[in-house]
């Protein structure tokens, strides 16, 4: 379920792309320094958001900094680290080892298994500094993996419970926001498995591999459907994100939020389309 919060480069000026890129290096750098290129190789853009979120939430004194990398060796990349680049950093690999295990449960990936083995290996740490958290997202994630594989699966629990688990960890700490990041977090995280759902529903059908679209997927209403219910998520979830007093980066952020997230269903939609006409 990774790939889905992104910015839609073509509506952002360009100082907005090089602050987010800033934010995305610095993530980068958290997960080499913290768990080896095996660690680095998980990262996505998904946590960026996270980064910038809470930083434009919290305001933490934050470093610039400038670095060159394998993928870029020959120019520098302007980075930005603080304490939420390394939470973010943390929640990659985290997503990371879930997202491995489901392959492998699913699709019996065997390269999945072993990375997924190699990153619990140098995650372990994660339990002593989230204790609490991992807890209650291990359970909501052990839950969400036995009705999934529930022949008569339901679509709002399993999303229901993957909002839960994005609403933890957009909640980093129990102050007077945390309801409000839960709420957002739970909204987004409904959208992101609602729209994975959506992208794979041909392939899972073909597969035999759970999907609770299923059912719907045959039904004459079943795109729009699907638009007004991504639609009704969003919304909430916006509404929750313009309720937190952020100022920073605020402009990149909604970009994410209004457009970006919106990116791979438009393209999935588009060219089922043209596939059908």
């Amino acid at each position: 379920m990774f790939g889905y919060i992104m910015i839609n480069k073509a509506e952002m000026k360009f100082r907005e792309f090089d602050v987010y890129h800033s934010f995305y290096c610095g993530i980068c750098r958290e997960l080499k320094k913290k768990y080896g290129v095996c660690g680095q190789m998980s990262l996505s853009y998904d946590m960026t958001f996270l980064a910038i979120l809470l930083t434009g939430l919290y305001e933490p004194e934050t470093r610039s900094g400038s670095c060159k990398c394998v993928a870029h060796p020959f120019e520098s990349h302007e980075t930005r680290n603080n304490i939420y680049t390394e939470y973010a950093a943390d929640m990659n690999i985290l997503f990371s080892c879930y997202k491995c295990r489901d392959d492998w449960e699913d699709e019996r990936k065997f390269r999945k298994l072993i990375y997924g083995r190699v990153l619990e290996g140098r995650a372990g740490r994660l339990k002593e500094l989230y204790g609490t958290k991992l807890r209650t997202i291990n359970l909501l994630m052990q839950d969400f993996s036995e009705q999934e594989k529930a022949e008569a699966a339901d679509i709002d629990a399993l999303a229901g419970l993957f909002g839960a688990v994005m609403g933890e960890i957009m909640a980093v700490r129990e102050d007077e926001w945390a309801e409000s990041l839960r709420r957002l977090g739970f909204f987004l995280g409904k959208f992101i498995y609602l729209c994975d759902a959506y992208e794979d529903i041909e392939a899972d059908i073909r597969k035999g591999t759970p999907n609770p679209l299923k059912q719907k997927y045959g039904n004459p209403d079943f795109e729009e459907e699907c638009r007004t219910i991504l639609m009704m998520m969003m919304s909430e979830c916006c509404r929750e994100f313009e309720s937190l007093p952020i100022l920073e980066n605020v402009e990149i952020l909604r970009n994410i939020l209004y457009s970006g997230v919106w990116g791979r269903y438009e393209a999935v939609h588009d060219r089922r389309l043209q596939t059908k006409a």
